[in-house]
């Protein structure tokens, strides 16, 4: 409660507006309202989107729903888009009663709020995995870069195992932006998809394989050892980085 507020109260207490009871119990919600708000250590980043073009991304893992509805509401009030990543289901439950307006992905984990996005989508992404067992990681490209607004097209389970299946599947993004390829098992799709496009290929190592991938290892090392030149690798199952990374693409590359 700030000096105004205090004195507001005092002044409705002075004229019998409100009982003394009344006043000591709105000053003590106050009170607790500022205990619980400074308890909360984030400071977000409300600057982000003018030095970078787009706001703070919330990384919702580890973060109590309370926080990220505290954030949430700051970007909010500054009229900012809110993404937040890796949010689990019953955490997500918990944040949807305080904002009702957040759209949750079940499949991605992630949760959105984005009232004021632009109708229009900039550019063209396409998100191509190589099996379906990669889709939650190939999500969460997707909704970041839905986000952003820029447009992203989905081509599913096209790993070398079937290599037919990516020709046939050429024309829907030899032309595009950019590319993110979300690949486990030995992380070979991405090296093939570059030899094909003209534009960034962004890899996405999953954890996805048996044993000796080594929860996404073998696939991370075999992407930084691609020898198609335009290929670039983002960490294991960094389906947000890669997103973002080719959302700024995209949007540059369309920027009037």
């Amino acid at each position: 409660m700030d000096s105004h507020e205090l004195v507001t109260l005092a002044g409705r207490l002075a004229a019998a507006e409100i009982s003394a009871d009344e006043f000591l119990q709105a000053a003590a919600v106050e009170v607790n309202k500022a205990e619980v708000f400074s308890a909360d250590p984030s400071t977000p980043d409300l600057d982000r989107a003018a030095r970078c073009g787009f706001p703070e991304v919330i990384y919702g893992a580890g973060k109590s729903a309370d926080t990220i509805v505290n954030i949430a509401e700051q970007l909010l009030s500054h009229h900012q888009r809110v993404l937040v990543t890796r949010v689990e289901n019953s955490k997500a439950e918990e944040i949807r009663t305080q904002l009702p307006a957040a759209r949750y992905n079940e499949v991605a984990s992630t949760l959105r709020i984005d009232s004021s996005a632009p109708s229009k989508r900039v550019g063209r992404v396409a998100i191509i995995t190589a099996g379906t067992s990669d889709l939650p990681v190939a999500e969460e490209a997707r909704e970041t870069l839905d986000w952003m607004g820029v447009g992203a097209s989905m081509i599913h389970d096209v790993g070398v195992a079937g290599p037919h299946r990516l020709l046939e599947r050429l024309a829907e993004f030899e032309d595009a932006d950019a590319a993110v390829v979300v690949a486990g098992m030995e992380g070979a799709l991405p090296s093939v998809v570059g030899g094909y496009v003209a534009c960034p290929v962004f890899a996405v190592p999953t954890s996805v394989g048996y044993g000796a991938n080594l929860g996404g290892l073998a696939a991370l090392l075999a992407m930084l050892n691609s020898c198609a030149s335009n290929v670039a690798v983002v960490n294991i199952d960094a389906g947000f980085k890669a997103g973002y990374l080719a959302g700024l693409v995209a949007t540059r590359r369309h920027d009037k």
